[in-house]
Formats: structure tokens, sequence, C-alpha cells
């Protein structure tokens, strides 16, 4: 793969450094290189999904606090978006990038190594914390990409995240079967150093000055829910959008290690695959958006979420409605990430790193939620009141887009953007 060379790398950085929306165009190897570094950044939260039962087994953990190691992922997610992603609109993202990488490589070491559940909890809050890697490098993809093709760009780098969630469950499985729960999280950490080394050596430096102390680039983006009114609806639907998504992918391990199918961990992480066919939707709903149908995909699919929960409900005892059920919601929410971020990202280039820290903090929080009441609710009612859960969830990213279609009338002005500038 050839992602860049001597001379034209120079360019390409002092063109990108004083004009990043007039940069260079994308070249293949590097989107390529960037979608591999968010899917190795992503799949570090979930590992843990199909190991849940091994896990509460080999560290004598209940059935909730077993899940609460996914919620430690998401939780320690939601904080590294509030707290690292904006410094992306503050400080060189190259730098930025690698430095985060490197951190995600190192702090798998700890979860490799715990001996017991508290520290495996610690590991798991600070590798999530600084994988949102991940989320400076989606727009750092988009600010390279050329104005017509950034959602067939932000559906690429999005199919990289994808694998990295699909293959996370199936890999980890297959990897604990064969060396243990601590052999994935070696694995991954060598992988990561390795991807670490790569972003460094090809990122073009990328660098808008704004003036900002940290704090102030904080309450700038805090600021951003008062003053930009499509964001607060896109906040809403990405955090329901995760919390319906995560009740399934917790409570799905519980249910398939229980007596009604028995599976070992290896099976538990195949079932994952079923997810891989979201990456044809991530990039299908990308070329949609670049001809003007977000709004579209954002509709069939927060309709297919709910649509989804009445085929999962059935599957109990029943692989097939299982199935089906895991495959529509995975193309369903592909299609409604991916046209939420090409509905934030389109509307103000100039704090994109912002934006999109709001947006992912609501949707990791959103998971987080998900994924914590999915072990309480399997543990009291079973997979009926976890249908009821996730179902209920999925409806309600559908109702949030019909009135954030009723009720925004018009684009926002500039009111973000001088909020965002501390003016």
């Amino acid at each position: 793969m050839t992602v860049g060379s001597g001379a034209p790398r120079r360019t390409a950085r002092r063109k990108i450094t004083d004009a990043p929306d007039g940069g260079p165009p994308l070249s293949r190897g590097l989107l390529l290189l960037m979608a591999v570094a968010t899917g190795l950044s992503v799949a570090n939260n979930y590992f843990a999904q199909p190991l849940l039962d091994l896990l509460g087994r080999e560290l004598r953990l209940s059935t909730t606090m077993a899940g609460m190691v996914v919620t430690a992922a998401q939780v320690g997610y939601g904080l590294g978006l509030i707290l690292l992603v904006p410094l992306g609109d503050l400080v060189e993202r190259r730098r930025l990038a690698v430095l985060l990488y490197a951190a995600t490589a190192a702090f798998l070491l700890i979860s490799a190594t715990a001996p017991n559940g508290a520290l495996l909890l610690v590991g798991t809050v600070l590798t999530a914390f600084t994988s949102v890697g991940a989320q400076v490098v989606v727009p750092y993809a988009v600010t390279l990409a050329a104005p017509g093709k950034r959602g067939r760009v932000i559906g690429t780098v999005t199919s990289g995240l994808l694998l990295g969630t699909v293959l996370s469950r199936t890999v980890s499985g297959g990897l604990a079967e064969l060396g243990g729960w601590r052999t994935v999280y070696w694995v991954s950490a060598v992988l990561v150093a390795g991807v670490t080394v790569l972003l460094w050596r090809f990122l073009p430096p990328l660098h808008t000055p704004i003036g900002l102390s940290y704090p102030a680039l904080l309450r700038s983006t805090f600021a951003l829910f008062r003053h930009e009114p499509v964001l607060r609806w896109r906040a809403g639907i990405a955090a329901l959008s995760l919390a319906s998504f995560n009740v399934l992918w917790t409570a799905v391990t519980f249910l398939f290690a229980g007596p009604s199918y028995g599976w070992s961990e290896a099976a538990i992480g195949l079932f994952g695959l079923v997810g891989a066919v979201g990456t044809v939707g991530a990039t299908v709903t990308g070329r949609l958006a670049d001809r003007g149908y977000v709004q579209w995909v954002t509709g069939v699919g927060t309709a297919a979420f709910a649509a989804s929960w009445w085929l999962i409900g059935a599957g109990e005892s029943s692989l097939g409605w299982l199935l089906g059920g895991a495959i529509v919601l995975n193309l369903a929410h592909r299609a409604v990430l991916n046209s939420n971020q090409n509905v934030i990202y389109a509307l103000h280039s100039e704090i994109r790193n912002r934006l999109n820290s709001a947006l992912m903090t609501a949707f990791f929080t959103g998971g987080a939620a998900g994924s914590a009441l999915a072990a309480v609710v399997w543990v009291h009612g079973g997979w009926t009141a976890v249908s009821v859960l996730g179902g209920s969830l999925a409806c309600g990213t559908f109702v949030l887009w019909v009135m954030e279609r009723t009720r925004v009338s018009r684009p926002s002005g500039q009111d973000a953007v001088r909020a965002a500038s501390g003016s």
C-alpha cells in the first residue's frame, strides 16, 4: 500500500496546514490506512462482549458486574470524546492522533495483565478514553476529502469502524478459545502499536489555529448544543440508536451462553459477523448523502431500526429470526450513524472536531446506558424484557427524526460558529 512518498508528501503538508479544506485530494492508500486505524481503535471497546460469561467465571464476577465491563468501555470513550476530541480544533491533528494511538496500545497492556475485575475495569476505561483517536481520524479524513466526495469518504471510514466493531467480537471469541481472554488484549496492543507507527509516517500535518484556551475550547463545545438545534436533534437520535444497538449485543451474549443455545465463546464471536452487512450499508448511504438524500436515509434507517426488534424478539428460540433481526438492525444502525455524521459535518467546517465531539459524546453516552440497562433487564426479565427495551429505544429514534423534520425549518446561522470561537 502506497500512501505517500518524499517530496509530494512535503507539498501536501504545506497546503493542508494553510488551507485544510482546499488541500490535495485524499489518496486511496491514505484513506484505507485511516479506515483500518479507526477500526482497530474502536474494536477495543467491543472485545469483551462475547467474553462476558468467560470473564465472569474466571474473575468471579456477577452477571451484572461482567456487563459493566462493556459499560466501562462506553463511559471511558464518552469521557475521551468530551475531553480529547475537541483538541483536534486546537492542536496539530497528526501529533494528537499518534499520541492517542500510542497511549491506547500502552493501556491495553493493563487489561492483558489484570489479575481481577477491578483492574480490568481500569484498563478498559483508560483504553477506551484514548481510543477516541478514531474520532480524531474521521473528521481528519473529511477535511482532506474533496467536497463532492465527503459522503463516500465518511462511508469508507465508518466502514472501517463497522468492521472493527464486527470483527472484534469474532476475533475476540476465536483468540479466547485458542489462548484465553488475555490473548485478545495482547494481540490488540501489538496491532495498535503498528498502526501508530504508520500514522506517524504517513498522515500529513493538519492544524488550523483558533486562539482559544483549553477550558474555553471545552465550553465552546458544550455551547454548540445551545446554539445549534440540528445538533441537538441529531445527538438525541444518535444516543438512542447506539443504546438500542448495544442492548442487543450485550444481552445476546448471555442468551447464547445460556441453556437456550449453549454456545462457546468462539461461536458467540462468529455471530458478530452478521454485522458485516452494515459495511455495504455505510458505502451506499454515503453515496446517497452525496446526492442529497441524507434525510431520506435517516427516515428509512430509523424506521428499519424499530422494525428489526420485532424479529429479534422472536429470536429467543429461533436463530433464524434472531439472525434476520440482527442483520436489519446493523444495516439501520450504520445508515443512521452515517446520515447523522453527514448532517453534522456539513454545518460548519471550521468547528468540525467540536461538532463531532458533541455528536459522539451523546452517541456513546447512549451506548453506555444501553449496555448497562441490558445487563440489568436480562437478569430481571429475560429476553422478552430485553426486546421491549431495545424496541422502545429504536422507536424513539424515528420519533426524534420526525420531530426534527417538523420543528427545524431552516439551517442555523452563525451563532454556533461565534460561540465556538469564544465571541
